[in-house]
């Protein structure tokens, strides 16, 4: 829970970024409606709730029927914001987002909130890392992890745009806002932070500022790395792939499984397109009890860590 205390100064919770975005599409558009499991304070919907008392719908802890009613709301014609936590949501209505938001090509935003290990020390019933590899497996549902507040707000707004079923992967572990250029957000499009052309990093939510402070580090060591913001999952960015596996060697990092997870996505399409040497960095499997930034640590997926991962790539590449 310690991530979700006041964040350091320069650092963000992206679950504000969220509320603020629903808040303002909901002022213009009134098909936006928030559907949660009694989980109206950790989803910081509290403005949202008082705002549009008629637009918020808590089901209680019953994350299979909160599925199903954003189901039928979206059936209905609104745009719902279906919240609650990434390990909860996900886990525990699978079915009912396979089959009434993947299969029935429902208009439902599905907002999974304090993903990864953001709940630290609550361990592994309560960390979501297994999220992404889940719903990536589900055809059609378009499946977002944003980096940093700018991200997060476009993607709610990309989201609402789109039609069809969307997974945002939403942190409230404290992340920088990046620097960046004024290109815009848009699903299925990656974002190159950093050019290079040793290795590439590719990195997804809470990990991508890491990526580039990684990438900050081995410049002093004379390595030039590629570092890029993969936000969107599924569907996955192919150009975006191609110019990092032309670089020879490619890293991913993620705060979850990696098997399964981005560094399964980036490994199946290089397999079967443009093998190089990878290392993919994230958690083995279940996790010990401790703060997200302990276990952040232990598992190498730090600057340092990922430093260490190109090194060791690079060398595999050299050796061959």
């Amino acid at each position: 829970m310690s991530a979700a205390a006041s964040a350091p100064q320069g650092m963000f919770d992206c679950r504000d970024a969220y509320v603020a975005a629903l808040e303002d599409m909901a002022t213009t558009d009134d098909r936006i409606v928030a559907v949660v499991n009694d989980s109206v304070g950790s989803s910081k919907l509290g403005k949202f709730r008082d705002r549009f008392p008629d637009r918020l719908v808590n089901v209680g802890i019953a994350e299979q029927n909160m599925v199903s009613v954003g189901a039928g709301l979206a059936n209905g014609g609104k745009v719902p914001f279906v919240s609650g936590a990434g390990c909860f949501l996900t886990a525990r209505a699978m079915e009912q987002i396979k089959v009434d938001c993947g299969y029935s090509q429902a208009n439902v935003k599905l907002c999974g909130i304090s993903s990864g290990v953001a709940y630290g020390e609550l361990g592994a019933t309560h960390h979501s890392i297994e999220d992404v590899a889940w719903l990536r497996a589900i055809d059609k549902l378009t499946v977002i992890v944003p980096a940093d507040p700018w991200q997060t707000d476009a993607a709610i707004r990309a989201a609402a745009a789109h039609d069809g079923p969307v997974y945002v992967r939403i942190s409230r572990m404290p992340v920088p806002a990046l620097d960046r250029d004024d290109t815009p957000f848009a699903i299925g499009r990656a974002e190159t932070l950093r050019d290079g052309g040793d290795v590439a990093i590719i990195a997804s939510g809470t990990l991508v500022h890491r990526a580039i402070a990684a990438a900050d580090l081995l410049a002093g060591e004379g390595v030039a790395a590629r570092v890029v913001n993969m936000a969107t999952v599924s569907p996955i960015d192919a150009a975006a792939l191609a110019a990092a596996a032309a670089t020879g060697a490619i890293v991913t990092a993620e705060e979850g499984l990696a098997h399964g997870g981005l560094g399964g996505a980036v490994a199946e399409w290089c397999a079967r397109h443009a093998p190089v040497p990878m290392r993919m960095l994230g958690f083995p499997g279940f996790l010990p009890t401790g703060s997200a930034d302990w276990l952040m640590e232990r598992f190498g997926l730090t600057a340092s860590g990922i430093a260490a991962a190109v090194r060791d790539v690079l060398g595999q590449r050299a050796a061959r």
